[in-house]
C-alpha cells in the first residue's frame, strides 16, 4: 500500500492537485457517490440476445458497428478509410467472414445496437470505465490516452510569449471551478466532469450538448468562440490542433484510459479469438503503421480535411460526380453504384492504362473506343460517356434475368471478361442443374470454375479458359465498395462539416 501511495504521489496529477485531491477522493469513496451509471446508459437496456463466434461463423459474416467520422470509419477520394476500418477489415480475413458495417449515429446507440444483436463488435475508440463494463465485455485495449481541457488561445498569440498566453487560458484544473465546460451527456468526458467536481472540490459549470454533436463539431465551436471550453481523448485533440493551431491542449484532467472495443456479455468466444487476434497483431509493423497513419500523420489529415473528396465535407466521392449523374440516367442505376465500378477500374484516374491495352476512367479497349465514338479515351466525359453506352448495351444480353441487381451483376461481370465467358458459364450452370439467371451462388460459381480444364473443356464452353477469380472478385468489391458508399455518401449530396465523433 505504501509503494502505491509513493507512485501516486509522484504522479504529475498529484502535482496539479496537490492534498486536497487525496482528502476529497478518499472522502469520495467512504461516502455514497453519484448515480453515474445511470447517466451513461439511460437509453440502453441490456438485452438477452446470444450469438457467439460459433454461430457468426455460421452465418458467414462479422457485423461491425462503429461511427462515422474522420478517425474510425470514412471515404476518401473514394476509398473507404479509417482506423478502426483497416483493423477490422484485417480481423475479418483473419476469421474468414465477410466484413458488414453498420453505422450509429451516436455514442449511446453503439451500445444499444450491440446488445439488441444489429452487430456483434463495437469497432471504435471507447474508453474503458466502470459503468461500461457493466454492459458491454472490452476487448484488450488498443492504446491509452488522456482527457485534456480544450481552449482557445488569445486571437495574437502567435507574437506573444508562452508567459503572457499562460496567464490567458487555464493551466490547472482547480482553475475550472465556475467556468462553464460544454460536453455531451452519456460520454466519459461528462463523467471524468462530474468526478473532477468532487477531486476539486468546487463545481464546474457543465452544459449538455445535443447527443448527435461530435467531438470535433463541439471542438469547431471552441475554435469559433461559440464556447469557452470542451473535453476531448488527447490524440483527437492533438490530430484536431494541426488544422486548428490556435487551439490549447496542454491541460490534463485525468489519467491514462485505456481504449477498446466492446462485445457483449454473452459473446465470451468472440472476446477471446479477437484479444488473441489484437495481442499477436500487436506484434507486427501493420497496426502501429495504421495507428500513426490516422493519429499521427498530421500532414495526410490536414490533406484529408481540406479536400473536398473527403466524405464529410461536400458528400462528393470524385471530381467526376457531375459526369457520372448525367450518365448514369441511361442505364437506371443508382450513380453510387457507378462510382464504385470506375474506382474499380482506374482509382478515378483518367490517364491510367491496362496492360492488355484500355484506357480511362472506365478502361475501354481502343477497339470498343472506337465503336462507341470516343474519340479521345482519357478525356473523363468522353469515356463515362461511352463507358455507359457499353453497359447499357451489355445489359441488353440479359433480358431472361427478371432481378434487376443480379442483371447489374451479369452486366459488369460482362464488362470486365467478355459476354462469351458469362455466357459459358450460363450454359454449365444449366447444365449442373442450377439456375442460369440467378448470379449469386449460382453464375458466379461455374464463372471460377471456367480457369479448370476440368471445366472449360466442356461441351457447353464456348470460348474457353478465363481467369474465373478476376470477374467473380471484381463484381464483389464493386458492390461491397458500393454498400459503403450507400452508407456514407448520401444519394443527394447536400454539403455537410467534417466531423469527429470520440467517446
Amino acid at each position: 500500500m505504501f509503494i502505491i501511495l509513493l507512485s501516486f504521489l509522484s504522479h504529475p496529477i498529484f502535482k496539479k492537485f496537490g492534498l486536497a485531491f487525496i482528502v476529497l477522493s478518499l472522502t469520495l469513496s467512504c461516502s455514497e457517490k453519484k448515480n453515474i451509471s445511470a447517466k451513461v446508459s439511460a437509453d440502453i437496456t441490456p438485452k438477452t440476445y446470444t450469438k457467439d463466434l460459433s454461430e457468426i461463423k455460421e452465418d458467414g459474416k462479422l457485423t461491425v458497428i462503429t461511427i462515422y467520422n474522420s478517425t474510425s470509419y470514412f471515404l476518401y477520394r473514394g476509398k473507404p478509410m479509417g482506423f478502426e476500418y483497416e483493423l477490422v477489415k484485417k480481423l475479418a480475413e483473419h476469421l474468414e467472414l465477410e466484413l458488414d458495417i453498420k453505422v450509429a449515429k451516436d455514442i449511446d446507440h453503439l451500445f444499444d445496437m450491440l446488445n439488441a444483436g444489429v452487430g456483434d463488435l463495437i469497432a471504435f475508440g471507447l474508453s474503458v470505465t466502470e459503468d461500461r463494463k457493466k454492459i458491454v465485455n472490452f476487448t484488450e485495449y488498443h492504446y491509452l490516452t488522456h482527457q485534456v481541457l480544450v481552449q482557445r488561445r488569445p486571437e495574437n498569440w502567435r507574437k506573444l510569449p508562452m508567459y503572457k498566453i499562460k496567464k490567458h487560458t487555464i493551466n490547472d484544473p482547480l482553475e475550472m471551478i465556475g467556468k462553464t465546460v460544454h460536453v455531451r451527456k452519456n460520454s466519459s468526458y461528462y463523467e471524468r466532469l462530474e468526478n473532477l467536481e468532487d477531486e476539486i472540490g468546487g463545481q464546474i459549470d457543465i452544459q449538455l450538448v445535443s447527443g448527435n454533436k461530435t467531438t470535433e463539431d463541439i471542438i469547431k465551436m471552441v475554435v469559433d468562440g461559440e464556447i469557452d471550453y470542451t473535453i476531448s481523448d488527447y490524440n483527437i485533440a492533438a490530430i484536431n490542433q494541426t488544422y486548428n493551431p490556435i487551439l490549447d491542449i496542454d491541460t490534463e484532467i485525468s489519467f491514462s484510459q485505456r481504449i477498446a472495443w466492446a462485445v457483449r456479455k454473452t459473446s465470451p468466444e468472440l472476446l477471446g479469438e479477437i484479444n488473441s487476434w489484437l495481442k499477436n497483431l500487436k506484434k507486427k509493423d501493420f497496426y502501429y503503421v495504421v495507428y500513426n497513419k490516422y493519429f499521427k500523420n498530421k500532414k495526410s489529415y490536414r490533406r484529408r480535411i481540406k479536400s473536398e473528396f473527403y466524405s464529410k465535407n461536400q458528400g462528393k466521392i470524385s471530381q467526376y460526380d457531375a459526369i457520372v449523374k448525367s450518365n448514369v440516367e441511361r442505364l437506371g442505376w443508382d450513380w453510387r453504384l457507378l462510382s464504385s465500378q470506375i474506382f474499380q477500374e482506374s482509382r478515378f484516374q483518367p490517364n491510367e492504362n491496362s496492360w492488355a491495352g484500355a484506357g480511362g476512367l472506365m478502361q475501354l479497349m481502343p477497339a470498343t473506343a472506337e465503336e462507341l465514338g470516343v474519340k479521345d479515351i482519357t478525356n473523363p466525359t468522353q469515356n463515362i460517356r461511352g463507358g455507359t453506352q457499353y453497359l447499357k448495351k451489355l445489359s441488353q444480353n440479359f433480358t431472361k434475368v427478371e432481378d434487376s441487381l443480379q442483371k447489374i451483376k451479369f452486366t459488369l461481370a460482362a464488362y470486365n471478361c467478355g459476354l462469351g465467358h458469362v455466357r459459358d458459364a450460363q450454359r454449365l450452370t444449366k447444365a449442373f442443374g442450377e439456375n442460369p439467371y440467378v448470379w449469386d451462388d449460382n453464375v458466379e460459381d461455374y464463372l471460377l470454375k471456367l480457369s479448370s480444364r476440368e471445366f472449360f473443356n466442356r461441351p457447353e464452353v464456348k470460348y474457353g479458359f478465363v481467369r474465373g477469380r478476376e470477374p467473380y472478385l471484381y463484381v464483389k468489391e464493386i458492390f461491397l465498395r458500393y454498400e459503403h458508399y450507400k452508407k456514407l455518401i448520401p444519394f443527394k449530396t447536400p454539403d455537410t462539416a467534417a466531423q469527429v465523433v470520440s467517446n
